[in-house]
């Protein structure tokens, strides 16, 4: 596969390219995607963590408990600022230096798999103690992420997922059913709202993130459970569009006029000050609002199926994951290392501390999702066989442009009333349809 050569893969080639002659004329390697070996699964092994200093506490305990268990193993652990990890990865691939495992996640994966740094793990899945264990729509959206059919490049240790949180006490206090339907939420926006005295039924994301967010509304309410059909993005679908007008007609009736520049910790923090009944956002701000309002004050679960009683559909959100990677000299070790992270205790252990839904499905019953109703139904949610997952198209090159800066604009157009719901819409289909043609030429 070659990098594809869009505005934001040219943009990226070029900057990989000034590396890779700075670090050839530094003599530092010709390149970190060597084949590797699989050595003999002891020695020493080097772990990244990708989000590290947030997560390193929890890493040292994993990390422990491993070389416990394998005397003959040691693990180098170095923590790489999620902010700064996609750049380390590509620095590391043009001038050698790659670690033997590190924290993958489905927003660069295909950057990775397209340079050739990742080993293969579907077999070694299939044929190890994770087979059977590990969430398969996570399992898919880590497929769909890497671009090449259903290879798996990393194994996924951790999920989010869009979720309805909503005060349980100005829904009882109201008399108001908790907003498990879609009449059910947009008569509770209505009904709690009070603008002349500052009290709204919801908050609307119009800042950075905004498109996000719309996408998840559009698809739960339509039902839609695919994005590409017959070649092209099902976004601008007419189901599609009448979803984005109701969800985009809360703005200012239903919600305050500040929400236009909101991006999420703005709206977060607004939610707390306490006269919004309910927000949007993913399982992050969970302790936030547990802090604001306490555990028996709010709750959240995942957006409501399109027909009452009937399948929910959620779109893909960022999924968290180990690779292997292929320069590695002890595959064998690093495996190791894999499946014990990945293995029920410790991945359970990993996503309590961190808030998450855990990948492997053993922990579903450990008693910390139990006492977090919201992880427990997200996590229920994913897990269900009847809930439709809609990939969105994290491969292309000229997604996060796509979603962001070509288009978040306009979405805040949408709000104002300067465009219509379609317009907005045909808008991204197109942008979405062009990335993807040139996508499939390139492959």
């Amino acid at each position: 596969m070659r990098i594809k050569r869009t505005r934001a893969g040219r943009a990226a080639l070029a900057s990989l390219t000034a590396t890779v002659l700075a670090l050839t004329a530094a003599g530092c390697g010709d390149g970190g995607t060597g084949s590797g070996d699989e050595g003999s699964g002891t020695g020493e092994i080097t772990f990244w963590d990708n989000n590290g200093g947030v997560r390193t506490a929890v890493w040292k305990e994993i990390i422990a408990d491993f070389e416990k268990a394998n005397p003959d193993i040691d693990v180098t652990y170095v923590p790489v600022p999620i902010t700064d990890v996609q750049a380390k990865y590509d620095t590391a691939i043009a001038g050698g230096g790659l670690p033997d495992v590190g924290g993958v996640g489905t927003a660069y994966l295909a950057n990775m798999v397209a340079q050739d740094a990742l080993e293969p793990v579907t077999q070694r899945i299939e044929d190890g103690s994770l087979k059977g264990k590990l969430s398969q729509n996570m399992l898919d959206s880590v497929a769909s992420a890497g671009g090449r059919g259903e290879e798996l490049y990393s194994v996924p240790t951790s999920g989010n997922q869009g979720t309805l949180w909503y005060r349980t006490d100005l829904f009882e206090a109201a008399g108001l059913e908790a907003p498990r339907t879609w009449d059910d939420f947009y008569g509770g926006a209505e009904e709690l709202t009070d603008a002349g005295n500052n009290k709204f039924g919801f908050t609307i994301r119009g800042g950075a993130g905004s498109v996000a967010q719309a996408l998840d509304m559009m698809y739960a309410q339509s039902g839609i459970d695919t994005f590409w059909k017959d070649g092209k993005t099902t976004v601008n679908d007419p189901a599609n569009v009448e979803a984005l007008e109701r969800y985009v007609g809360l703005y200012k009736d239903v919600t305050p006029s500040a929400d236009l520049n909101n991006d999420f910790a703005k709206m977060v923090a607004q939610f707390g000050q306490g006269n919004i009944g309910m927000l949007l956002h993913n399982l992050g701000s969970y302790t936030d609002h547990v802090k604001a309002f306490g555990k028996d004050s709010i709750d959240g679960f995942p957006l409501p199926p399109a027909e009452a009683g009937g399948p929910r559909t959620i779109v893909s959100q960022p999924v968290d994951g180990l690779g292997l990677f292929k320069s590695s000299d002890n595959k064998a070790a690093a495996w190791k290392f894999i499946e014990f992270a990945a293995s029920h205790e410790m991945n359970s252990r990993w996503n309590e501390a961190a808030g998450s839904i855990p990948a492997n499905t053993e922990a579903a019953s450990d008693a910390w999702i139990n006492d977090a109703p919201p992880i427990k139904a997200a996590m229920e949610s994913v897990n269900d066989p009847d809930t439709k997952v809609v990939q969105l198209p994290y491969y292309l090159p000229d997604w996060n442009n796509i979603s962001k800066a070509d288009i978040e604009p306009d979405f805040q157009k949408l709000l104002l009333g300067d465009i219509t719901a379609q317009e907005f819409a045909d808008k991204l289909a197109g942008l979405l349809n062009d990335a993807q043609t040139e996508w499939e030429e390139q492959r």
